[in-house]
């Protein structure tokens, strides 16, 4: 998942939000995140880990040839490796995140679904029947938040078929269309659940944020 989405998908995704809330009382919302974190400072841990154990056999190689190099030439060595490493974590992020174990990358990203759930209050409808659509890009990670009055009638396991479809749709470079589909079948599950009438103010934004 690399590309972002175009005007003309973004405004074709707000389409299809307002058509999926005009049968609901609930709301959608969308956001696409580029990437969730920087990801520096894990990076950063990882490689100097990884500086002082690759010193350790260097260590015994040079005790074991008695290979008379001071000391601190040997520390110096390490510090010169870990400043060049980062350095180039510094200059390229895009390398930090190949770094970093893959549970630590999808707690970053839950995480900021939950803020970005809480920030556009998505969490403050009337009846509890907000949904936010995440998808964070970097981690090739997508993720969707359903507010108590939904979630309650709504297993997970229909929440996770919509978002192995996003990511399936992602991975091929088709996130609008995978967003799309997830939009027409969160919406589907609200009006059944929560069918719209006469009074259905529309209380969130319906377009889809792009951070």
């Amino acid at each position: 998942m690399t590309r972002t989405l175009s005007n003309d998908e973004r405004e074709a995704l707000s389409g299809r939000i307002r058509e999926a809330e005009s049968r609901t009382s609930g709301e959608i919302y969308c956001v696409v995140a580029r990437s969730s974190d920087s990801y520096f400072y894990p990076a950063a841990f990882i490689l100097t880990i990884g500086i002082v154990l690759a010193g350790i056999p260097v260590a015994l190689w040079l005790d074991r040839t008695w290979l008379a190099l001071p000391h601190l030439m040997v520390v110096l060595s390490q510090v010169a490796a870990l400043a060049t490493a980062l350095l180039v974590l510094s200059v390229a992020p895009g390398l930090r995140i190949l770094l970093v174990p893959r549970r630590l990358r999808y707690r970053r990203a839950h995480d900021n679904a939950v803020r970005q759930f809480l920030a556009h209050n998505v969490h403050v409808t009337t009846q509890r029947t907000g949904v936010l659509i995440f998808v964070s890009l970097a981690e090739r990670y997508a993720e969707i938040v359903a507010d108590a009055g939904i979630d309650d009638k709504v297993s997970q396991a229909e929440w996770d078929g919509i978002v192995g479809h996003i990511i399936e749709h992602a991975a091929s470079e088709r996130l609008a269309d995978g967003l799309g589909e997830a939009i027409d079948r969160a919406g589907a599950l609200l009006s059944a659940h929560f069918p719209g009438g006469l009074d259905n103010p529309n209380e969130l934004e319906d377009h889809v944020v792009e951070i």
